[in-house]
This record gives structure tokens, sequence and C-alpha cells, in this order.
């Protein structure tokens, strides 16, 4: 605290106020209705398909879900709530006295945006179980794909094993490739899932083993060789329209999660100005009626 000297001799000290320039209860109270306005409007984006958070466990959607649409919903959820709680927090807040009016508004800015924080912080933890079950639901996705592929990797062989195999079965292939097929079925089916699988992992399957697998298919079927030969490009070619979609989806969903992450964190920064400029409208608005002391003249 520093002291001035006047000229006759006195000293002159600076006021200051004994109370704190943060008042907690209008804070509260703002936060509060901006968290009960953000429930709300999560609900409701929810009940009719805008957003694929909600405030319930096991209750959100799919990763497929995310989009635009819905990271704009989380942007007008913001504008609202945020909206509604900093201007509750500004006209609760009691009239500061003998302050300046530069000082009042930056006063009301950091309550709206504390106020803002609080219910920022409080629906993000509200909302952690349902991210955590979306986040859940992919993972139990990607380990029921890697448990299928195990499990069909393990009828034929370990998948360290399987290039071994593969090349194993290339050299031990017989001439009379029909008559094998014919009489052992089920050394036939697991040489042809090695080569599908190897193929899988190679990105395409080699001419040979393409005519190996029509001749083993026309043994097991009564097809003629062309008709084989057909029906295996068919279902290669199915192969390929699989992962080829599955590739794709996989790149739109990359796409719609970074478009809604940069959605949102804009939106809790439209949240966050939009809460301190309403607090400050509320103050202003508050500290436009003034209260008169009035006191007779002796």
């Amino acid at each position: 605290m520093s002291v001035s000297m006047t000229g006759s001799g006195e000293i002159a000290t600076p006021v200051e106020s004994s109370k704190s320039a943060m008042t907690w209860g209008p804070i509260f109270g703002g936060a509060a209705a901006a968290i009960g306005v953000t429930l709300i409007l999560l609900l409701l984006g929810s009940g009719v398909g805008l957003t694929m958070v909600s405030p319930w466990s096991g209750q959100s959607s799919s990763l497929g879900a995310v989009g635009v649409t819905a990271a704009i919903w989380l942007v007008v959820v913001q504008w609202l709530s945020s909206g509604l709680g900093g201007y509750i927090t500004g006209r609760l807040r009691t009239k500061w006295a003998a302050v300046h009016t530069d000082e009042v508004f930056f006063r009301d800015t950091a309550h709206g945006f504390i106020s803002w924080a609080l219910a920022t912080i409080f629906v993000a933890g509200f909302l952690a179980s349902s991210l955590t079950s979306l986040a859940g639901a992919g993972a139990q996705a990607v380990g029921s794909a890697a448990t299928a592929a195990g499990s069909a990797a393990s009828s034929t062989a370990s998948v360290a094993d399987l290039p071994t195999a593969y090349f194993t079965d290339a050299l031990l292939r017989p001439e009379q490739a029909r008559a094998g097929a014919t009489s052992d079925d089920a050394a036939a089916t697991a040489e042809v899932s090695r080569i599908l699988l190897n193929g899988a992992a190679a990105g395409q399957i080699p001419d040979d083993d393409k005519a190996y697998l029509a001749t083993i298919v026309s043994a097991r079927t009564g097809l003629s060789e062309a008709d084989a030969r057909t029906r295996v490009d068919t279902v290669l070619k199915r192969i390929d329209d699989a992962k080829v979609a599955a590739q794709k989806a996989a790149d739109e969903a990359r796409k719609a999660a970074s478009t809604t992450a940069l959605l949102g964190a804009l939106s809790l920064l439209i949240g966050a100005f939009i809460a301190a400029a309403a607090a400050a409208f509320g103050g202003s608005q508050r500290d436009e009626e003034e209260d008169l002391i009035v006191t007779s003249r002796i």
C-alpha cells in the first residue's frame, strides 16, 4: 500500500475495499442455469438425431453418426446456455459502489467467463460416461473383428506361421489338384483359406493361385473350369469391394471426427465469449437502476 503526504503535512492513504471482487453466488447461479439448459438441449438434440452425445450412459449414438450437423448443434447449445448463464451471472451480482466503469466491465466479463468454465467442467464430467461408452463400443467392434480374424486364422495356421504354410502348400500342390480336392474336403478348405489370407495380406492374389482356386472350386462344385474361374473372380471382386468400402468408411469416420473436434473447440470459444459478453450486458442493466438514499438536512 502506497502512502503520500499532502502539502499541509497530512497523510493520504488510498482506499481499499475489504470485500473481494469475486462474487461466487451469481457465478454459481449462472453456472447452474447454463448446466440445466445444456442438458435440456443435449437431450432435445439427441431425441431428434442432431447429436451423438447423450447425457445418459449407454445412450450415445455410434461413431458413424458423427457429422457436421451434430457439431453445429453443439455450437447452438453453447450459444444458448452460455448466453443465459452469463446474463444471469451479471444480473444477480450486487452493484459495486465507487468502482470505475472499466473495472466494473472487467469484473462482469470475468464473472461470466468463470461461470461458463464451471458449467463446462461439470457438463464434461457428466458426459464422460457417454463418451467412455462410445469409445468402448468402438473398441468392442475392433475387438470383435480381431477375434473373428483370429478364429479364421486359427482353423488353418497361426498368423506367424501363415506365410510358411502358404508357401509349403504352393510347393506341394499336386499336379492333379482335382482329385485331391475331391478326396479331402478339410484339406482343400484349409488350403483355400490360406490362399485367401495370404492374398489379403499381400494385397492381391497371383494368377496361378486364382487358377488353382478355380480347379478346387470346379472339383468341389461340379462346375466347368470356366464357370469356376468366373465364380472365383466374382468372389475376389466382392472381397476387394468390401475392403474398399471399409477403407472408405474408416476415412469418412476420421474426417467426421476431425471436423466435429474442430467445431467442438470452436463452440467452446464461442460459449466463453458469449458468457462474458452476456454477463457484461446483464451487469450494465443491473447498474441502470440506481438506489438513492434520502437524508434530511439539519
